[in-house]
């Protein structure tokens, strides 16, 4: 099978899969210049992986220009601070044309044909004058891309309860939905602040644990629940998933940690 490559585009952009050609010696974390969008862009490798018969792989992959060289290493330096300045002008338009929007993030493009704009707002928002006016100030091509509350987490960064960095910000090329059912089978309390993230929304991790924790628990009583075991009846007190074992409280107070296979 061939492999394909994973690439976020720019800094907050989309993760595409491209084609690497063989004689290309790129791992992951290169920096590389692209095909993208009527232009040239940049992206940087996230990872990596087998093709398979899956939709990604029926899609076209894109071209890879080149590794990306320390002359575009610059240009890709230059273009953050140019987008920092235009962030600025932005926020300033947004002002005038008194826009109930809050602006995030601002990138250009690799050839500066074109900037981004990341924004959020509560519903939508008629931004087509906004767009005219900074079209004639920076001669490039304008996009303002409404974003969610995990999208904004995404491109800030930071650290979960946990004490690592952000999954949304570290690896996660998706967001997949993630329900309180989640929480309760990995029996965590259903307490806002021990089951939501910084985006204000339940954490990230909930989801692609969750098979792991279903597998976990099969055969497994739940907490709550009254049992009879070779020492008496009792009921679970706790349920440990990873060592397949659950603690029950017996009819006399006497506390039993039962083993599963």
């Amino acid at each position: 099978m061939e492999n394909k490559i994973f690439v976020r585009l720019r800094d907050f952009g989309q993760v595409f899969f491209y084609q690497p050609s063989s004689d290309l010696n790129i791992k992951e974390g290169d920096y590389i210049i692209v095909e993208h969008d009527r232009g040239l862009d940049y992206g940087q490798i996230v990872g990596g992986k087998e093709a398979t018969e899956d939709k990604e792989s029926k899609e076209q992959p894109k071209k890879i220009v080149r590794i990306a060289t320390a002359a575009d290493l610059k240009q890709i330096e230059e273009n953050r601070k140019k987008a920092k300045e235009a962030f600025c002008a932005c926020n300033r338009k947004i002002a005038e044309h008194k826009l109930d929007m809050k602006l995030v993030q601002a990138e250009y493009s690799f050839d500066r044909s074109k900037i981004i704009f990341y924004f959020t707002a509560a519903g939508r928002v008629d931004f087509r004058n906004l767009v005219k006016d900074l079209a004639k100030i920076f001669k490039a091509r304008i996009e303002l891309r409404q974003i969610g509350v995990r999208d904004e987490a995404k491109i800030f960064g930071g650290f979960g309860p946990c004490g690592r960095e952000l999954c949304c910000a570290r690896f996660l090329k998706d967001f997949e939905p993630v329900t309180i059912k989640m929480a309760k089978e990995e029996g965590l309390p259903l307490n806002p602040p021990k089951i939501y993230g910084l985006c204000g929304r339940l954490m990230c991790c909930l989801s692609f644990e969750y098979e792991t924790y279903k597998m976990l628990s099969k055969g497994l009583p739940r907490e709550g629940e009254r049992i009879t075991i070779p020492q008496g009846k009792g009921k679970v007190i706790g349920v440990n998933v990873f060592k397949r074992a659950a603690s029950v409280e017996l009819e006399d107070g006497t506390v039993v940690e039962v083993k599963y296979k």
